[in-house]
């Protein structure tokens, strides 16, 4: 029985079946645990999502920016970007049953003493109420209020988290948070426009892992979404989006059971080239 975290996939299916080859996976005997992004920009975003469905319980997977995005698109909420690849899934004769499955993924995951999202976690938030709120936005995107919520989900407002926020704001922050958050300041406000790695933070902010005393620093945390910082490990942190849909490869870590914190990189290249972006 193994155990795998595997980083941003995007559409790209091949490489994801070449990765689940190498380490000779099976769903009967092992465990994926996806963070996130596994949709839009490369060419197969529906055979992704039909690989994973099939796998049942062996496949864990996290909700990314991208995914709760074509969840909007699919709604009529949010109009799909130039460089979106999304209709191989909106115009699938399984659509339906496609997006059914995505809406029930997690937003976010603690397993094998790591807490894993797509984002980031604000410094305000210990391990149980990230887990706490993530199961807020869980519950919507699986109930009756899945409509309302994704055609409020967006805007960059509140920047920043407060126990009082009730209704979208408070799903707003929680998902901008667990999805798209990289900087933000010491207080914990979020930037949401820069992309650009370690050594780029805008004025004023820090990458959200660096904030000094944020309250999840005693738990490790595995994360995806930031393409250019490439493969990032740490005793309490593990970065594995590693820009397979930018030209870059698909990263799958096993996980050393052992407590010993071994933890085996297995990659794959991609043939996929996108120009760099979000």
């Amino acid at each position: 029985m193994a155990h795998y975290l595997i980083g941003d996939i995007q559409g790209c299916d091949a490489p994801l079946a070449r990765l689940l080859a190498k380490i000779a996976f099976s769903p009967s005997r092992d465990t994926l645990y996806l963070l996130g992004d596994l949709v839009n920009r490369g060419p197969s975003s529906a055979a992704v999502l039909r690989r994973l469905a099939a796998c049942g319980d062996a496949a864990r997977c996290l909700l990314g920016n991208h995914d709760l995005s074509l969840l909007a698109v699919a709604q009529g909420h949010r109009a799909p970007h130039r460089n979106d690849t999304m209709d191989e899934v909106l115009q699938a004769p399984d659509r339906d049953a496609l997006l059914d499955w995505l809406s029930h993924r997690s937003m976010a995951i603690h397993a094998h003493g790591i807490l894993m999202v797509h984002g980031g976690v604000l410094p305000q938030w210990d391990l149980r109420q990230v887990l706490a709120l993530a199961g807020e936005v869980e519950a919507v995107l699986r109930g009756a209020g899945l409509a309302g919520f994704l055609r409020q989900m967006y805007g960059n407002q509140p920047d920043h988290w407060s126990d009082s926020l009730a209704g979208a704001d408070r799903l707003r922050v929680i998902v901008n948070a667990l999805t798209r958050l990289r900087f933000c300041t010491p207080e914990g406000v979020m930037d949401l426009r820069a992309s650009g790695g370690l050594g780029q933070a805008p004025p004023g902010t820090l990458p959200w892992f660096d904030v000094p005393d944020r309250r999840t620093a005693g738990t490790c945390i595995a994360f995806g979404h930031w393409s250019t910082l490439g493969y990032l490990r740490r005793p309490d942190l593990i970065g594995l989006d590693t820009g397979c849909v930018w030209g870059g490869c698909l990263s799958g870590l096993k996980l050393d059971e052992s407590g010993a914190g071994a933890h085996q990189l297995v990659q794959e290249k991609c043939e996929q080239a996108q120009a760099p972006g979000e």
